[in-house]
């Protein structure tokens, strides 16, 4: 029997993998559930991702383009007049008023690296990527803290189901920022 040629396969078991952390959280992720989920036999997924933790790595990693690529669309780190706490905190506004899924997938799989070494990289990756997007109106080490404050902010509003209250954002990076 001829081998299917399927090019998007893995693209599929990645996109898999975002939804069934998505549906059943971290602890419902093996090769398995994404097989199932992608409609793909068994031994594709351990054909692409030898292990769970390679098949968590391409989720986080695409799971993390959200936010950071909202950070790196945003004029208001190109305009030096445009104030970057307001640009920021209406950034954080806009994706935690979004899809509140997927910002509950990032965070999950970002906080999995606390017990998965594997995903610690991509974490870390992810903070060093919006950090440098911010150097491009603020120093490094400000830089990170901003990383930093903007991670606790939505960490609290997504475990506390509180509302995003875009005025004390706004001044607690104005805060960092000065």
């Amino acid at each position: 029997m001829a081998r299917r040629y399927d090019p998007e396969r893995r693209q599929r078991i990645i996109d898999a993998a975002i939804r069934v952390v998505g549906s059943k959280g971290i602890g419902g992720l093996s090769h398995r559930s994404a097989a199932a989920e992608a409609d793909v036999p068994l031994g594709s997924t351990t054909y692409h991702f030898k292990t769970l933790d390679e098949l968590m790595v391409a989720a986080l990693r695409q799971a993390n383009e959200g936010f950071a690529k909202a950070v790196n669309e945003s004029g208001a780190f190109e305009d030096p007049q445009a104030d970057l706490a307001e640009g920021l905190a209406r950034l954080m506004g806009e994706w935690l008023s979004g899809d509140r899924t997927g910002v509950e997938l990032e965070y999950e799989l970002y906080l999995a690296a606390l017990r998965r070494p594997a995903l610690r990289q991509v974490a870390a990756e992810w903070c060093e990527g919006v950090a440098e997007a911010l150097t491009r109106r603020t120093d490094p080490v400000t830089a990170r803290a901003l990383v930093a404050l903007m991670d606790g902010i939505c960490l609290q509003v997504l475990l506390t189901d509180a509302a995003y209250d875009p005025a004390y954002a706004r001044e607690m990076l104005a805060r960092i920022i000065r």
